[in-house]
């Protein structure tokens, strides 16, 4: 994975990594606060010996009290030092539980010995420590003491008494507030390595081009009041959603340029990805640039173009397909544009048949004598075969990926479906894309504004309809035109 991946994958879970760096911060804070404090006190020794002579023997005596050190400082935490310190304080502890808060150590090439008492209380640490450091010295006297009664050849001093100390060694609120940053942070980009690793759902273009290569002809951005009003012709006129129908009829144009292809299939991996809103407001957009269109509701399951459009659904596909009725009769026009509508009858209990039938085919060539373009609801392409059974009796496939539901493995296993059935896939919409963020979708607009201008009357009288529909069309970005050029003479060449 390249840098900005990684970058990416922090950007998209950023609220993660904080929320567990701030977690970690509070474990620290916790942690510090409800921790016993505890005081060290520290007193140093001094060793040498008794010896005085020459400056070889002193020499001499020098050496032979570094090599001496290191077994005063082991000697230190024994017994035999340390239950006299018990029994002149009258501690209630064993010589063991106190080893464990006495630390004694030296320097190299030094005859100096620092020894450390850990203790709730400053005072009890310094005394500690005060009488540990007493015990040694009688201990080593002791121990150094030649056999024959003489003195001892090693004497200990005290060079820097224990005294009680101000402020507690232990908890350190600036390291453990360190430990819990770097511990939090650490666990916050674990977390999203193996969220992003886990998560196979389709974020963005970036996680679609892991299963597929086909061009993507446009990303409509997500808007929150597209619940509520989901056609085109209820958003603002320069709403961004808006644009973004207008940028995919545009970018559909220069996909179907090496075929001409009339009739366009809508659908999608899985129900609820937006095939349907796509597939009305793609035939409202076509309409708008001022062709005839043909609106179809071939999904027999769960049709809903009727009801986002608010026309009559109880005579519509089925009724041609049977013969019951005229198509002519059937086609309901909506809006102030030539778009036509033709809604999906009554369910009927065969739909694949239906769709497969001689009748779906003639019925779909009457509509492109009729119309310049034709776009076609259908199911998705998993849960049944009905779009398999279309895709093969129209010029081209539009499959709508909804982000952040669709999974890239059902995805891929859609487009395997269309590839069986040597379907013409013209390239696929990414839907509901994220406005911003590291999944946002790059639009390209010419004077894009959430709002309107403001014209006075005769200004706009006086603009041509022609000019008005050019400035509505997104500007393809040059790369993405590349693109789906290649792909549509790559697809011409394979039929050719």
């Amino acid at each position: 994975m390249e840098l900005l991946g990684y970058i990416r994958i922090l950007r998209r879970n950023w609220i993660l990594i904080v929320a567990l760096t701030i977690l970690g911060l509070l474990v620290a804070v916790s942690v510090s606060l409800l921790s016993t404090p505890l005081y060290t006190a520290k007193t140093q020794l001094f060793v040498a010996t008794q010896n005085s002579g020459s400056v070889q023997d002193l020499q001499t005596g020098n050496s032979f009290i570094q090599a001496r050190v290191s077994s005063y400082v082991v000697t230190t935490t024994t017994p035999s030092v340390l239950q006299p310190v018990i029994d002149s304080l009258g501690l209630q502890v064993s010589s063991q539980q106190l080893a464990d808060s006495i630390k004694a150590s030296s320097d190299l090439k030094t005859v100096l010995i620092t020894i450390s008492v850990n203790d709730s209380s400053p005072v009890q640490a310094a005394a500690v420590a005060h009488a540990v450091a007493v015990s040694l010295i009688g201990a080593v006297d002791r121990l150094e003491k030649p056999s024959d009664g003489g003195p001892s050849p090693v004497k200990l001093s005290v060079v820097t008494p224990a005294t009680a100390p101000t402020s507690p060694s232990s908890p350190n609120l600036k390291i453990n507030l360190a430990l819990g940053l770097i511990v939090g942070v650490a666990f916050g980009i674990t977390a999203a390595l193996l969220r992003t690793t886990l998560d196979t759902r389709v974020r963005s273009e970036t996680d679609l081009r892991r299963v597929t290569e086909s061009p993507v002809l446009g990303g409509i951005s997500f808007d929150q009041e597209a619940i509520k009003n989901p056609l085109l012709d209820q958003a603002t006129g320069h709403s961004r959603r808006s644009e973004s129908f207008r940028q995919l009829r545009t970018n559909l144009h220069f996909a179907q340029v090496s075929n001409k292809t009339k009739t366009i299939l809508v659908t999608s991996s899985l129900p609820g990805e937006g095939k349907s809103t796509t597939a009305t407001n793609l035939a409202i957009a076509i309409a708008e640039s001022g062709q005839t269109v043909a609106l179809v509701d071939a999904d027999l399951r769960r049709p809903t173009v009727a009801k986002y459009l608010g026309l009559e659904g109880a005579a519509g596909l089925t009724t041609a397909l049977v013969g019951d009725s005229n198509i002519k009769d059937l086609l309901q026009p909506w809006g102030n544009h030539e778009l036509q509508v033709l809604t999906s009858g009554k369910i009927p209990p065969n739909p694949s048949e239906l769709l497969g039938s001689d009748a779906m085919s003639a019925l779909i060539r009457s509509l492109e004598e009729h119309f310049d373009a034709v776009v076609i609801d259908a199911p998705p392409l998993l849960p049944v075969t009905d779009s398999a059974v279309l895709a093969q009796k129209v010029g081209g496939v539009i499959m709508v990926v909804g982000c952040h539901s669709a999974k890239q493995q059902e995805v891929s296993k859609a487009l395997e479906t269309l590839q069986l059935v040597d379907a013409n896939v013209l390239g696929i919409v990414l839907n509901r894309v994220a406005v911003k963020g590291p999944d946002a979708y790059a639009y390209s607009y010419y004077g894009y504004s959430t709002a309107p201008e403001r014209q006075d009357s005769s200004s706009r009288s006086d603009r041509p309809s022609s000019i008005t529909n050019a400035s509505a069309n997104a500007v393809v970005e040059e790369d993405d035109f590349d693109r789906i050029l290649r792909g549509a003479e790559t697809r011409a060449s394979r039929r050719g």
